[in-house]
This record gives C-alpha cells, sequence and structure tokens, in this order.
C-alpha cells in the first residue's frame, strides 16, 4: 500500500524528481514526538537516536544528518534546533568541565575549598536548568489530553533554560582560571573566582524584566562561594581559631613568631601576596591574633546562637526578598542573636520568610533539648545538628520516636555488639585438618571478657563516639523531613544556609542590590561589631588585668624624667665626662653606671627590674651631623666656638638611646616605634637638663668669686641670670605641660575610651602633645622655634665654658679681654633669639 504524500513531500518531489540525491531519505525521516522526546533528552545531557554527542576539537550536540519531519523543511527544521543544540552543548561544556574539577580530588592535589564550592553551586544551577526539561519530558508522557507536543512550541516553554544555559556556561568559562605552567596557588584561585562572580554581578544587578533568572543564578553561586571563607572568618574571627589547610584566605599566620614577642601583635598574622589585590581586608586582622580566643562563643551558648555564614544568609534574605535592612536587629547586646533574643522580632516579622527560618533554626534546637531532658540520656543528641555523624542529624525524628518508646537498646552498639557464631567448619577443616580442628565455627566472642566492667566501659566510650552505627538515614522525599542533601555538602551549619540557598532558586528579588551592598549590610557588618566587641575586651584587659596606665607611668618617670631620683647619678656622671673631655663611649660602664643608679634610687621600685633599662649609644655620621636615630636630627644649633676642646657640644646627648623592656602585651601601645619618640623627647629634656645643670655649677664658681664687683663682672652676673631664668622657666613649663598636663589629658582619653582603637589613638595623640611641647615635631614653624631655644641651650655651654675659664685661673688681661667679647656675644645672641620667640 503506498503511503500518502504530504504536502512538503509533494513540493520537493515536483522540484527535485529528476534529482534522486535530493529527495530525503524515508530512513531519515522522524514524527514530532520523538524529535521533541531526543531534543528534551540532549538537554538533560542524554545522547539518542536523533542526537549524538561529537568530541573533538568542535565537541558539542550533533543531529542524524538527514533528518527532517514532514511539516518543516530541512531549513526551518535546523533552525529552530539550532538553539536546543547550542544550549544541550552549553549544558554539556558545563558538565564537562565541572567534572573536570570532581575529578581532581582523585589526585594528590586536591582542590581548594572554594573551588569545590564553585562547582558545587554551578552543579546545582545546572541541575535546576535540566530539571526544566525534566519536567516538560514527563508532562509529554503523563499527558492524557491527546495534545501533541511540537518543537515549535517547546521554544517558548524552554526560553529560560536555553537563555541559562548559555549564561551559566560564560560563568563557568570566566570564573574557573586557565592554568599555565606555574599552577595557581589556592589563594589565587579564589581570588579570581570571587573576582569574577562580583563583578559580573555588579553588573548583572540593574536587571530589567525577563531578566531575573541571570541574577538569580549568579548571586546563587556566589554566595555559595563565599561560605568557604566566611567559615573559616567565623571560626577565626569568633573562636580564635584559623582553620585554611588549603591556604587560600588572604592571610596567613606567621608562626616564626611567639605570642610573647613584641613583633606579635603587628605581625602575627600576615597579608598574603597573590597577583590579584582586590580581595585585601587588612583592617579585619588588626588587634586579632590572641583576642578572638577570649571572647568566642561560650558553650552553654552554642546551642543557640547563629554562626557568621547563617546570619549572612538570613540577613541576604531579608535583603533580596523584602528589602529589610536586619543587621542592627539580629546584632544583640554584642552578639549575634540568638534564641533568648527572638521573642521582639515574632509580631513584627512573623509573616517574612527570613523570620521563619531564624525561628525554625533557633527552635528546633530548643524543642530537643527540652525532650532530651525528660527522656533522652545521649550526649550525641544534645544538638539538633551532629557534625561529627550526619546521619543523627538526618535520623531526628526516628530517635525521638525510639526514646519515646524506650526502644533505644536495638540501636545501641553496647547492647548488640555479641554477633552470632559463623558456620565455617568446612572452611577451617580444609585449612587446619581434623587433627589441628579446637572449636567448631568462628565465635566473635572468643577472646573478649564480655562480662568485664572494663571492657563494657571500653564499649560505652565507643558509643559516645560513634553512637547509633546501625542506623541508617532515610531518602524520601517528604517536606517535613530533614534530608541528607541539606547536611552533607555542608558539614558545619548546613541546614539553615541549604535552606537559604535553595530559596534563592525560586525567589522573585523584591531588590537586586549591588555585591557591595550585601557585602556590607550582610558580611562586614557583623564582623566589625565582632572586631568591636573584642577590642572592647581587651581594653578591659589591659586597663585592669594587664595594668596598662601603670606601664604608661613608668615610661612617663622615665622617659619624661618624671622620677628624678631614678636617673640622678647616671645623668651626673654622664655630665661631669662630658665637661672634663673624658671617653663615655663604652655601653658595658654606661649600663654600670645607670643600674647603680636605679639600685641606689629612692624610687627604685618604678622598674620591675633594675636591667629592664638599657642604655646604649647609637652611632653619628660625623662630628657636624647629629645622630639618624634621634628625631632630633632636623634641629639646628647654632654654630659656638669651643674655648676648651673638652666642652663637648649640646646636641651630644643625642646619641644615648634607652630602651625599656615593656611587660607582654602591652608592647601593642607602647611598641618599637612608640619607645622612639619617647626617646626622641628625653633628648630634648636631657638638653634641657644639662643646660640648667652647667648654669648652676657656673653660679657656685661665680658666688665664691671675692673682690669689688667691676662691671664686666657685673655684665657676666647679668647674663648668668638672664640665660638661667630662660633655662628655669623654660624647664618649669615643659614639665608642667609635658609631665602634668599632656598626664591628665591621657587619663581623661583613657577613661572615655570605648574600644582599643581608641586607646591607640588617645595614646598616639598623647605621644603626638609632649613632641609639640618639646619641640621635636617635622613642622617648620616647630623646627625654626626649636632651633632658637636650642641655640640659647648652646649658649649656656658657652657661657659655662667662659666662666670655667675665668674660674681656672684666666687672671691674664688678654684671656680676661677675650671672655668678655665671648659675653658679649653671648649677651647679643641670646637677646636676638628671645626677640625671634617673642615675635613668633
Amino acid at each position: 500500500m503506498e503511503v500518502s504524500k504530504s504536502f512538503i513531500d509533494k513540493i520537493n518531489s515536483e522540484f527535485t524528481s529528476s534529482l534522486h540525491f535530493a529527495s530525503p531519505l524515508p530512513g531519515s525521516r522522524t514524527n514530532e514526538f520523538d524529535l521533541v522526546r531526543g531534543v528534551l533528552q540532549i538537554l538533560q545531557g542524554f545522547s539518542s537516536c536523533l542526537f549524538y554527542w561529537e568530541k573533538g576539537i568542535g565537541q558539542g550536540y550533533r543531529a542524524r544528518k538527514g533528518l527532517y519531519v514532514t511539516h518543516l523543511s530541512q531549513t526551518s527544521l535546523g533552525m529552530v534546533l539550532d538553539q536546543f543544540v547550542y544550549s544541550a552543548t552549553c549544558l554539556k561544556l558545563v558538565e564537562l568541565r565541572l567534572c573536570e574539577i570532581e575529578d581532581m580530588s582523585g589526585r594528590s592535589r586536591s582542590p581548594p575549598p572554594t573551588l569545590r564550592a564553585f562547582a558545587s553551586s554551578a552543579s546545582a544551577w545546572l541541575r535546576k536548568l535540566r530539571d526544566i526539561a525534566l519536567t516538560e519530558e514527563l508532562k509529554m508522557n503523563n499527558s492524557n489530553t491527546g495534545t501533541a507536543p511540537t518543537i515549535l512550541g517547546l521554544g517558548n516553554s524552554l526560553t529560560r533554560l536555553c537563555g541559562g544555559a548559555e549564561y551559566l556556561l560564560q560563568i563557568v568559562h570566566g570564573a574557573i582560571p586557565i592554568e599555565g605552567d606555574t599552577p595557581l596557588s589556592s589563594a589565587e584561585t579564589a581570588v579570581h573566582i570571587l573576582n569574577h562572580l562580583y563583578e559580573k554581578l555588579n553588573d548583572a544587578c540593574l536587571v530589567q524584566g525577563g531578566e531575573e533568572d541571570s541574577y538569580r543564578m549568579l548571586l546563587y553561586i556566589f554566595v555559595g562561594c563565599l561560605l568557604p571563607y566566611i567559615e573559616v572568618l567565623d571560626s577565626w574571627i569568633f573562636e580564635g581559631i584559623l582553620d585554611d589547610p588549603f591556604e587560600e584566605m588572604f592571610f596567613y599566620a606567621n608562626k616564626t613568631i611567639g605570642i610573647d614577642e613584641a613583633e606579635f601583635w603587628e605581625k602575627s598574622y600576615l597579608l598574603r601576596s597573590t597577583q590579584h589585590k582586590k580581595l585585601s581586608a587588612a583592617h579585619l586582622i588588626q588587634h586579632i591574633p590572641i583576642t578572638s580566643t577570649l571572647v568566642g562563643r561560650h558553650h552553654e551558648s552554642m546551642t543557640h546562637q547563629l554562626s557568621l555564614s547563617e546570619i549572612f544568609c538570613l540577613s541576604l534574605t531579608a535583603l533580596i526578598g523584602h528589602g529589610d535592612h536586619m543587621s542592627e536587629i539580629f546584632w544583640k547586646n554584642d552578639k549575634i542573636v540568638s534564641a533568648t533574643s527572638t521573642e521582639k522580632l515574632l509580631a513584627a516579622y512573623s509573616e517574612k520568610i527570613w523570620h521563619k527560618f531564624l525561628v525554625d533554626a533557633l527552635n528546633n534546637d530548643m524543642k530537643v533539648e527540652q525532650n532530651l531532658d525528660l527522656v533522652v540520656p545521649f550526649q550525641p543528641l544534645l544538638s539538633s545538628f551532629c557534625p561529627e555523624n550526619p546521619t543523627i542529624t538526618v535520623c531526628q525524628k526516628v530517635l525521638q520516636a525510639k526514646a519515646n518508646t524506650h526502644d533505644w537498646n536495638s540501636l545501641n552498639l553496647s547492647k548488640n555488639y555479641i554477633l552470632p557464631p559463623l558456620n565455617d567448619d568446612k572452611l577451617r577443616k580444609a585449612i587446619y585438618g581434623e587433627e589441628f580442628m579446637t572449636a567448631k565455627g568462628t565465635n566473635y566472642a572468643c577472646g573478649f571478657p564480655f562480662g568485664d566492667p572494663r571492657a563494657q566501659h571500653g564499649i560505652k566510650v565507643v558509643e559516645s563516639l560513634f553512637p547509633f552505627p546501625t542506623i541508617l538515614p532515610s531518602f524520601k522525599w517528604k517536606q517535613e523531613e530533614l534530608m541528607m542533601s541539606e547536611v552533607l555538602p555542608f558539614q558545619k551549619n548546613s541546614t539553615l544556609v541549604s535552606k537559604v540557598l535553595g530559596w534563592i532558586q525560586t525567589v522573585e528579588p523584591k531588590s537586586t542590590p549591588l555585591p557591595v551592598v550585601i557585602l556590607r549590610e550582610c558580611l562586614t557588618f557583623y564582623i566589625k561589631k565582632q572586631v568591636d566587641h573584642i577590642g572592647n575586651q581587651i581594653l578591659s584587659k589591659l586597663l585592669y588585668d594587664w595594668k596598662l596606665m601603670a606601664e604608661l607611668g613608668v615610661l612617663r618617670d622615665v622617659y619624661l624624667l618624671g622620677s628624678g631620683d631614678l636617673l640622678q647619678h647616671f645623668l651626673t656622671v654622664v655630665f661631669n665626662k662630658l665637661d672634663k673631655g673624658e671617653s663615655w663611649d663604652d655601653d658595658f660602664e654606661l649600663n654600670t653606671v645607670l643600674q647603680d643608679s636605679i639600685r641606689n634610687s629612692a624610687d627604685a621600685t618604678v622598674l620591675s627590674s633594675p636591667d629592664s633599662l638599657v642604655v646604649s649609644l647609637t652611632k653619628s655620621d660625623g662630628d657636624a651631623q647629629q645622630t639618624t636615630t634621634t628625631a632630633s636630627s632636623f634641629l639646628v644649633s647654632s654654630p659656638r666656638k669651643n674655648h676648651r676642646a673638652q666642652v663637648s657640644g649640646i646636641n651630644d646627648l643625642d646619641s644615648l638611646n634607652f630602651t625599656y623592656k615593656v611587660s607582654w602585651p602591652l608592647e601593642l601601645i607602647a611598641n618599637a616605634e612608640t619607645l622612639k619618640k619617647y626617646n626622641q623627647v628625653m633628648n630634648f629634656l636631657l638638653r634641657v637638663k644639662r643646660a640648667k645643670f652647667v648654669l648652676d655649677k657656673a653660679r657656685r664658681w661665680m658666688w665664691k668669686e671675692r673682690g669689688t664687683p667691676t662691671v664686666n663682672r657685673k655684665h657676666r652676673w647679668l647674663v648668668e641670670q638672664k640665660l638661667l631664668h630662660f633655662v628655669d622657666a623654660f624647664h618649669q613649663y615643659v614639665m608642667d605641660r609635658v609631665y602634668h598636663s599632656a598626664w591628665r589629658e591621657l587619663c581623661e582619653g583613657m577613661a572615655a575610651a570605648g574600644s582599643l582603637d581608641e586607646v591607640i589613638e588617645v595614646h598616639e595623640a598623647y605621644l603626638l602633645s609632649i613632641q609639640r611641647q618639646c619641640f621635636v615635631v617635622p613642622d617648620k614653624l616647630w623646627v625654626l622655634i626649636a632651633s632658637r631655644i636650642n641655640s640659647i641651650l648652646g649658649l649656656a655651654l658657652d657661657f659655662y665654658s667662659v666662666q670655667q675659664t675665668l674660674s681656672s685661673g684666666g687672671a691674664v688681661s688678654a684671656i680676661k679681654a677675650r671672655c668678655d667679647k665671648e659675653v658679649d656675644r653671648i649677651h647679643k645672641q641670646f637677646d636676638d633669639c628671645i626677640a625671634f620667640l617673642l615675635r613668633g
């Protein structure tokens, strides 16, 4: 019987009757039902008799050659099929690329967490897109309406799938770095993935109508890839444990520095150097090294307090789903929201989806604990989440049912560990022979003293470590049951996180915020709050347990010469050596004198031990240059005529460098750089003190002079009085402003400080204040003023040299005349300096 020709066949035969090769082969003809089913199958990643996967350079799905249907031309059919074949190829390429990442797990080099998270998130979205095709195939197979699916109608129902397939391939292709000759480190891989997703999400946030799928896809994958980072930050900031075995965080622990070293606070954690610099959060690692262990989650509150990843997902749900900014509500009493602080949220936000997630996450733990208090005696069920055995987490309802009927013995290891003997007589006879047969069958109880109480205790211990080894989870798809898929992908805090990720896949976002807004509102807010909380805890310990103010008081007594008796003997010895021109460049001798001065001082108790303060000499570049290790290197002293070579300059004391061993852990406040600033102030105060010392000594010589007062002698008295008055007044001013007023301001600032950062700022302001009062700040005006003050202090030494010359036998008229001229010069320069200071 001849098959009737369709309209397309009649037209085709009319023009190609003489061209046999132009006629479609009858074997290539297919019906539309099979064609639609074949398209749906390749979209799910399967080949069929109509479509196949071609490997090689141009790999992709291909339709069988000559394939046609009766109501479409081959050209039209090809145009229709191209979009489906291209989408199926995109999905298959995504699958192959993700399989390469999964195959890395079997090699020596396992993929880092962020790369694994990306592969898991992309795979989940790949399944979501393919489920669209699966749903269409199920509808087609279960349809009882008699309406056959068409290839043209399929294009309308799979629009979202086709668009999502191409976009997913673009994301996977751009996010996964292509390794060259040198493999990328885990940190570089993580930064590349997160940066790419961040930029793509930044572009997709301004979505138009119908483009929400792209934003959802990017948001889902971006959140999934952030979770490993957030988990590490959570354990580090909240528990003080840096758990980063793959070394993909932007910082790392510097194990070369001990906790008791001065550099521990600043260098115990260092930023990791990578080719990418965008993910840099140096502010996160300030003040954290040992502080986070002090304020970690308390054991009794861990059951009810949410983790950083959970609160991140909840905040994101509120922001995306309702446009709610809930960070201020989720952070209460210096901690993340807990079960005891949710009552006020019930009335106002009970209709919000994020509120349901929050209540479910917190109340489940509370219900389990309430039930366990009455019936359940086992420790592993103290929480609905058991990370060491996910099966228990999944089988909560089964275990609760067993607990209510007191039927846990069938699940306990201690009641079911004796296995029956094995009937292996024939096997034992074949191996040992009948003459060596000592027992019938293998008895598993042989050699194990089950009646021994110690053995029973050991079984109990094993049971507590791995409870219910025989229970198997249910994989039934029920809405009310917790599924294994919600536990295994994320071993920590998985239930709430997986629910939120599932919600992102289907939600119609009320707002599509920029990624910077998401990170600021949902993540960095809580990190900064915890950092501030840690700072407050450290502040309390610094002020009360570690006695910060007492230590700063020691620095004040030593470097600001507040305890004059402490260094009196040392300074007297050094000043005398300078006056006599004796050598004083022996560090050992200087430290011996310093220790004697401290031990014999009435203020010796100021220091914990005499050797906690050490003095050393810094090397100068030359006689005309000042030392490079002091801040007074920019102070310019006026040139002076050395009448006696043994009298040194006013800046010679700048080579003294005092080092005080600050008690641990107060190096956070008083570090090496801070001690340099203290030394700068001390060097200036030592100049003033030496000028006062030589003028007092010159006065004693002048009082010893006898005879009729002459005009020149009266002139010297006048100059000496002017110098002494200025030095005494200036010394009093400096000590009043530096030692008393600045210290009072420091105490007031410390009392008002509310965080560790504020304490550091107050102390730095205190240091700057005393530096300015002592004119050792690199400011132009201050340098000019300091140069005149330094000149006056140098004139005091010049006057001392003149008086020393006259007192040591300068009775020759020529010497007296030269001394009188020198006094005139000193007087004139002094008046010039005073005039300049008064104008300033």
